[in-house]
């Protein structure tokens, strides 16, 4: 008597049914054509690029790599930096120029969600997770920025986005307001 075996997802797909043998987001796929960058994007991006070219010869090195990508918002393992390196550093030298540091952050820029993003920033204002924000998040948040601003400052910047009349600013209302300004 022969025994079925489990179903597998690979055996599946190749008898032409079934799900792919990993979800689509695991499969790398081909790179997004790169973003053009704005003026203010390039600058941020030769900021941060010189701010850790410790020795000012025009390349950083993996370590640098790695903190100036984390300076400009993108969380990257070790594989991933090392990875990138591997891709753009033509001559092998373990560095990157200015020109390829470009390249690659016009190429991660294009793959930012702008959805994920706003959900990262609202989460910052957002510290104690209630789904609002609050009079007391903005206290914090203009406290931990060295700022100076009255309470009744910034009740009125809720008073003025918040749409349900809750006191509070929901991710929607949060959403509309990072909409409009960009």
């Amino acid at each position: 008597m022969v025994q079925a075996r489990p179903a597998s997802p690979l055996r599946d797909r190749r008898a032409g049914g079934g799900a792919p043998a990993a979800p689509p987001s695991a499969v790398r796929t081909k790179r997004r054509p790169k973003k053009e960058l704005s003026p203010e994007e390039i600058a941020e991006i030769q900021e941060a690029f010189n701010l850790f070219d410790a020795d000012k010869s025009g390349m950083i090195d993996y370590r640098e790599f790695k903190v100036a990508m984390r300076a400009l918002g993108f969380s990257v393992k070790k594989e991933e930096v090392l990875e990138m390196l591997k891709e753009y550093d033509k001559d092998e030298s373990g560095t990157i120029s200015m020109a390829e540091f470009q390249d690659i952050m016009a190429s991660k820029l294009s793959e930012r969600d702008p959805s994920e993003e706003l959900a990262k920033a609202f989460s910052l204002f957002d510290d104690d997770s209630t789904g609002r924000i609050s009079l007391k998040n903005l206290r914090r948040l203009t406290r931990e920025l060295g700022e100076t601003v009255p309470d009744d400052e910034l009740a009125a910047m809720i008073d003025e986005f918040d749409k349900d009349g809750d006191g509070e600013i929901n991710e929607v209302e949060f959403y509309n307001i990072m909409k409009h300004a960009g």
